[in-house]
């Protein structure tokens, strides 16, 4: 899959295209999904332009993936559903890749929680 500088992530970026934000740095832009799929469902991204989570490791500075890494741990926290911040608890989804059910272009990590997830996959 190949980037696509004009997917709704990089207009996001951008500011093309506005977003409900929850957490941002120099690295990292976290906002709520305009689809939730859960009572909560946020997304977070690099800022740079990588395609999924196998571009990014390789070609990610370390700041980068630090910054991603604990973003969505700070992301958690800040909304409530950490459990260091007496939260029951989240899951953390990155899909690679058609058969992996990638939809935008763009690396993303969505972050569910608010109530029981369930299974992983059915």
């Amino acid at each position: 899959m190949a980037y696509d500088k004009n997917n709704i992530f990089a207009k996001i970026l951008r500011g093309e295209i506005p977003c409900k934000k929850v957490y941002e740095n120099q690295h990292v832009l976290a906002f709520h999904d305009v689809n939730p799929q859960k009572k909560i469902h946020v997304l977070i991204i690099p800022k740079g332009e990588y395609t999924n989570l196998d571009d990014f490791t390789e070609r990610a500075s370390e700041k980068e993936i630090v910054a991603l890494i604990k973003g969505i741990s700070d992301v958690a926290k800040k909304i409530g559903i950490s459990e260091k911040n007496s939260g029951n608890g989240y899951r953390s989804l990155v899909n690679i890749g058609e058969n992996g059910g990638q939809e935008v272009p763009h690396l993303h990590f969505h972050i569910f929680g608010g109530e029981k997830i369930g299974k992983m996959v059915s």
